[in-house]
Parts: structure tokens; C-alpha cells; sequence
């Protein structure tokens, strides 16, 4: 009965050192937020939702990441770029892309492969495993293989999540994550602006390239796809092709990528019929 009693006269002492402060700050909060102080107002709440703005951007969900995907799809398929209407082209480049993504880092997120109409050569990828392929890409490859290589670099900038560190770089840098936040609709327009005219970190191109020939080599493609595509487009004479433009130092690359499969080994040679290549992308030549 003693130890109840004191159990109960410690919990009143208690409630009575924790509650009434908690009460005082809480309101003290909703002043500070609801009511304007005279003179020079401090609004709380901007820099209250830039923190939490950065915060969901440092540690976004794959849900989150696909949301904002999508999104920028939206707004990329409204003007930004003409996608193919090929059912066919895109059926194949699917099929790739989806063999590919089976043995990559990613392979619960639900990748989206789509052909766009431009000659230019060039791939690029956004968030939630939106992929884009520039039907002039395609055409300039000699084979399955190749084209393979291409698409599981891309799929190695998702895995690496480099767009979504570039979009928290740019935004931190350039004052969008100020007072009044990163909205959504900002976030939408900035990722699509990047994954357009990004200039690439040398970094994060070498990840994508080491995460690609991991996935490429596993799908069991030839990994020497990878390095004969990047020597014929910069080999190939005049302007250096936009796949590669925003790419930095492709030489080392090349010469990493050799090192890379000359270490692992690998006997695959999938993907290295030209002849049957030309057969499927027959409807774009």
C-alpha cells in the first residue's frame, strides 16, 4: 500500500515538472506561428518547411521517387520531347530494358522505357526508372548489345540515384530550398531541367558505367558492347555526339571499363548479331 501510494505521489511530481512546461511551450509554438509580433514579424513556419522541404529530398522513398518521375514525364511528353509512337520500337527497347533491370541494383522499381523521336545520338534517364532513348541512338548501334550497354548506363544512374543528389545540389546552391521551400512543382521542373542539360560529375559517371557493365555483364550481354559503342562515337569524326558531349573524360573511361572486364572475366557474347539487330529496328532505318 506504501509503495502505491508513493508510486502515485512520484507521478503527480512528475506530471506537475513536465506537463505545465510542455503546455507553455506548445502554445508559446502557436503564438510565434498564428500571431504577427508587432514590429518586425518572425514567421516561423517558412523556415519550418524549407527543413522539412530538403528533408524529404535527402530521403526520398522509392514511392516518392516514382511520384516525382512520373511528374516529369508528364511535363517532358507535354513538349519537352516527341516519343515515338512505334509500337514496335518501343516493344523491343522495353524487352532490353526490362532484361536488364531484372539484374540490376533497382530491380523492384518499375522501370519505364520510351523511344524518342530525335536523331540526335543520346539517352537519358529521370527518376523512378524513367528511361529515355533517342531513336538516332538506336540507329547509330550496331547491335543488341550495344544498345544494351547504353541503356544499362542509364539504369545505373538510378541505381545511383545521381538525379536526385544533383536536384538537392542545385537547389541548396542556386537559393530554391530558401524561406519559402521546395514545392513539388519546383522539384518537377528542376529534375527535368538536369536530366536534359546536366553536366555530368566525373564520379557519377563512373559509378553509372561500373553499375551498367555489373547489370549488362549479368543480363549476359557481351561486356565489350560497352566499350566498342563509346570508341566508334568518338571516333567517329565532327562534333562529339550529345551522348558523350556532357560526358567527362570518355577516354578513361574506356580505359576503365577494359580493366573492369579484364578482371571479371566474363564469356558472355549475347547481343552481338548486327544482322539481327537491323531486322528489329528495321521500321526507324
Amino acid at each position: 500500500m506504501m509503495n502505491r501510494k508513493g508510486l502515485m505521489a512520484n507521478y503527480r511530481v512528475w506530471w506537475r515538472r513536465w506537463f505545465y512546461p510542455l503546455i507553455s511551450v506548445v502554445v508559446a509554438v502557436s503564438l510565434c506561428l498564428g500571431t504577427p509580433l508587432v514590429g518586425r514579424a518572425i514567421d516561423l513556419r517558412p523556415l519550418l518547411l524549407q527543413g522539412v522541404q530538403i528533408l524529404q529530398l535527402s530521403n526520398i522513398s522509392d514511392r516518392q521517387e516514382v511520384d516525382l518521375g512520373n511528374q516529369m514525364n508528364q511535363q517532358l511528353r507535354s513538349g519537352e520531347v516527341r516519343i515515338s509512337r512505334n509500337a514496335e520500337i518501343t516493344r523491343y527497347v522495353d524487352q532490353i530494358g526490362q532484361r536488364l533491370v531484372a539484374n540490376s541494383d533497382r530491380p523492384n522499381l518499375p522501370f519505364t522505357f520510351q523511344v524518342v523521336e530525335n536523331d540526335a545520338v543520346n539517352a537519358f534517364a529521370t527518376l523512378g526508372g524513367f528511361v529515355y532513348i533517342h531513336t538516332g541512338l538506336l540507329k547509330t548501334a550496331d547491335n543488341e548489345a550495344e544498345l544494351a550497354s547504353v541503356i544499362a548506363h542509364e539504369i545505373g544512374h538510378i541505381g545511383g540515384r545521381h538525379l536526385v543528389k544533383q536536384m538537392r545540389q542545385r537547389a541548396l546552391a542556386s537559393g530554391l530550398a530558401s524561406a519559402t521551400g521546395l514545392d513539388r512543382n519546383t522539384a518537377v521542373g528542376l529534375g527535368v531541367e538536369l536530366a536534359l542539360n546536366r553536366p555530368r560529375s566525373r564520379q557519377d559517371e563512373f559509378d553509372a558505367d561500373t553499375r551498367g557493365l555489373r547489370t549488362l555483364t549479368r543480363a549476359g550481354y557481351a561486356p565489350s558492347a560497352m566499350v566498342s559503342f563509346m570508341q566508334k562515337l568518338t571516333k567517329g569524326g565532327g562534333s562529339v555526339p550529345a551522348f558523350l558531349s556532357t560526358h567527362p573524360a570518355t577516354g578513361d573511361r574506356i580505359t576503365s571499363l577494359r580493366r573492369a572486364i579484364n578482371s571479371q572475366g566474363s564469356s558472355g557474347r549475347d547481343g552481338l548479331d548486327n544482322a539481327a539487330y537491323r531486322a528489329r529496328i528495321r521500321s526507324i532505318l
